[in-house]
């Protein structure tokens, strides 16, 4: 059976209005729901409960974590158990203070604001969020010049639930402005299979153990991804006939060409330029991009965390180089001079 070189689903570009509106049916409502993340449900309860019982808004939250960890889903459900209504947005779309100002000053009192990439905001508007964070209050600047005056504007009291993969990038004066911080981990194989099981459930899907254990393990770690390879799984299935069986499972994910580790095409292609072109690296991140004809950002956000977190591939101040076990799990024979990341 060959590769299906049609969609990417580990690492998708553009995520279409069928997949946005599939995750949203499978999102949970409640931090009961919610699986993994025990720590984090755990901080966020208390402080969500402690906020209700003083009759207040809940601190300003920031939720940092790598993609499809379930950043969106707790900001819902922060507003969801807060009862309290919820306005979404995104850090791109924030480009001028005056953007910024214009969400602010529509809130209603107790609203929870959720802003996506909130790293990726223009700086002036980071430093307007400095005082509507904390005094729930901004400058607005009329006319120009010297007869520019600035004007304050009480705004709604509000909780600002900011969301992050770079928390790096975040100036610490907006760091520090949040109450609570939450560092979300990858998921654990078994936490996996407990988020798919209830997924088929919710699609109506019937999958044994062992195939759900198949599809969690070769889901990096992450939800999304997860639910992801069962509606191919799914799919599969319906066409095949016969059911989400194991060897219908490891068919279908064969066909989208996610191997047993989780590895996707462009994975595949970053590891194969590194061992067969570069003999094993460094590799400098520009030209790795190049070679495979990706941004690299793409390569730097997307990619290179997994292959360094399952030791095919190690950073280096020269360059990507990969390691023992990144030449093994593709077969290459290695060069006898080449390095080795694991070596360093």
């Amino acid at each position: 059976m060959t590769a299906f070189d049609g969609e990417d689903l580990v690492n998708p570009e553009v995520e279409s209005e069928a997949e946005v509106a599939f995750e949203g049916a499978l999102r949970p409502k409640s931090l009961a729901e919610f699986v993994g993340q025990r720590k984090v449900r755990g901080q966020l309860q208390l402080l969500l409960d402690a906020a209700a019982i003083q009759s207040r808004t809940p601190d300003h939250i920031l939720l940092a974590g790598p993609p499809g960890l379930g950043k969106t889903t707790l900001a819902m459900i922060v507003a969801h158990e807060s009862n309290r209504p919820l306005r979404l947005t995104s850090g791109p779309a924030i480009q001028h203070a005056g953007d910024l100002a214009a969400v602010l000053s529509s809130l209603v009192p107790g609203e929870v604001l959720f802003i996506d990439e909130i790293h990726r905001m223009a700086r002036s508007a980071e430093e307007m969020l400095y005082l509507a964070m904390e005094d729930f209050r901004i400058d607005i600047m009329v006319g120009k010049g010297a007869g520019a005056t600035s004007i304050p504007l009480d705004l709604a009291p509000f909780t600002l639930v900011g969301a992050t993969t770079r928390s790096g990038l975040l100036p610490n004066p907006l760091r520090d402005r949040f109450g609570f911080t939450a560092h979300l981990e990858f998921y654990e194989t078994e936490e996996l299979v407990q988020v798919i099981h209830r997924a088929a459930q919710l699609l109506a899907v019937e999958i044994d153990r062992e195939s759900l254990r198949e599809i969690a393990s070769r889901s990096r770690g992450t939800p999304r991804i997860a639910n992801r390879l069962l509606r191919r799984v799914r799919d599969y299935a319906l066409v095949d006939g016969r059911g989400a069986s194991l060897e219908a499972v490891r068919a279908a994910l064969e066909l989208y060409d996610v191997d047993e580790l989780g590895l996707d095409r462009l994975d595949r292609a970053v590891m194969s330029i590194i061992l067969e072109r570069f003999d094993g690296g460094p590799v400098g991140l520009n030209t790795l991009a190049v070679s495979v004809g990706e941004e690299s950002e793409t390569i730097e956000a997307v990619v290179e965390p997994f292959l360094v977190r399952i030791g095919l591939l190690s950073r280096t101040p020269r360059g990507r180089i990969a390691t023992k076990a990144g030449w093994a799990h593709f077969g290459i024979p290695r060069n006898a001079d080449a390095l080795f990341g694991d070596d360093l």
